[in-house]
């Protein structure tokens, strides 16, 4: 470049320079802040906080029954073979296999014709040897007027004497015999010794039937375990077929057994009035509710519990004997207590606890304690107050301050 010094040329090429940086750090500003944005705009946004779907119950104050479960075994109270005490054809039957029937009814006719010609014979011999009695107490006061006088000797009037003896032990004889005849014309009428439900019919009308020893009576009160072979089975615990079996359907008792740890609360509740027994069926349905009326005098050693039988009305026949049900004793009522669901207590290193549902609808781990379980119910004898909600459903996804979003249980189900 003509007419341009060394020195303007230097000063001119220097701010060149300074221009070029100037517009290379500005387009490398530009290109950072690009990136930037960019990194900004890939980068994963802050977490917002989890609501936890759960389920939730209010606490509640209420009467609450102490209970005992059991299992328990309904038996009836007195259970009888009909047994034939005569020999005979049956030649009459009264009832139908499974009816009700009462007292004294009439089952059974065995032919009567032999024993009412049995009974015709012993009044006839009686009345013979009542007259052979009568003539010979008339000869011996005959011979005491003549031994009196001394016209016959003493030995005559005593040999008298041991005839009217005889002939009175004769008549004697007869009596029983007449008495023996009555009663066996008697057996062939067969009639209900108790009231209650007949079973199966073990014979038919014409059948021939014998009596023997062991059925020599007809009504007794048996024991658990023999009761309950006659009443599903046919035969007596001699191996004697009954005419029929009848079960006494009410009152009847249920059996069952609680732990002996039980028996000081029993004992003294039951001294303020008798206890309340309900049974069960095995689905879970109360089929009727009884008394206590049986505490037994011993513990069982070998399984550490004491017998107990709870009396049933049994009107509707709900309760049926052999059948097997859910026993619960109600040992006294708890006034006043606070219950939750049983779903909402857990369990951890300091005890049981719940989720109590809180402002916001944020949980707090509360410790409590239970006083029993039952019914699928927790008591809690503290650490709640009623009507604060509790989490009954999803409490393994909690910690304190955890909101929730309560749910119906049907919607729980389905999410």
């Amino acid at each position: 470049m003509a007419g341009v010094s060394a020195r303007e040329l230097g000063t001119l090429r220097r701010g060149q320079t300074i221009a070029l940086s100037l517009v290379a750090a500005l387009a490398a500003g530009l290109v950072c802040w690009k990136l930037v944005g960019l990194a900004a705009a890939r980068a994963p946004a802050a977490p917002t906080p989890t609501v936890v779907p759960v389920t939730a119950a209010a606490a509640k104050q209420e009467n609450v029954s102490a209970i005992v479960p059991a299992l328990g075994t309904v038996l009836s109270q007195d259970i009888v073979n009909v047994m034939p005490r005569v020999n005979g054809q049956i030649t009459q039957i009264y009832f139908k296999q499974g009816d009700q029937v009462t007292a004294n009814q009439p089952l059974f006719l065995i032919d009567p014709r032999p024993y009412q010609a049995a009974l015709e014979q012993a009044q006839g011999q009686l009345a013979h040897d009542q007259a052979v009695l009568a003539e010979a107490r008339m000869d011996l006061a005959r011979y005491r007027r003549l031994e009196a006088q001394n016209s016959i000797a003493t030995q005559t009037e005593q040999d008298q004497a041991f005839v009217v003896g005889q002939d009175a032990g004769t008549v004697k004889l007869d009596e029983a015999n007449l008495a023996t005849a009555a009663l066996n014309l008697a057996y062939c009428h067969i009639d209900a010794p108790i009231a209650g439900l007949t079973g199966a019919l073990q014979v038919d009308l014409g059948n021939y039937v014998t009596a023997s020893s062991s059925a020599l009576s007809t009504s007794s009160t048996q024991s658990v375990g023999s009761a309950q072979a006659a009443a599903t089975g046919t035969t007596s615990s001699a191996g004697v077929t009954p005419l029929v079996t009848i079960t006494q359907m009410h009152p009847i008792f249920v059996s069952f057994s609680v732990p002996e740890g039980e028996l000081d609360t029993i004992l003294e509740n039951q001294a303020k009035g008798a206890l309340t027994v309900e049974a069960y069926s095995q689905a879970g349905k109360l089929l009727a509710s009884g008394k206590l009326t049986l505490i037994n005098n011993q513990v069982a050693t070998t399984t550490g519990t004491i017998l107990l039988e709870g009396t049933f009305a049994n009107r509707r026949e709900r309760l049926w004997p052999g059948e097997f049900v859910a026993v619960r004793l109600v040992e006294f009522i708890r006034r006043n207590a606070i219950t939750v669901p049983a779903e909402a207590v857990m369990t951890g290193p300091t005890g049981p606890y719940v989720y109590v549902v809180g402002a916001a609808n944020k949980v707090s781990r509360v410790n409590v304690q239970v006083t029993a379980t039952q019914a699928n119910i927790a008591v809690i004898g503290k650490g709640l107050q009623a009507g604060e909600e509790v989490v009954t459903n999803g409490q393994y996804r909690l910690d304190d301050g955890v909101a929730v979003k309560v749910q119906t249980p049907k919607a729980a189900a389905a999410s």
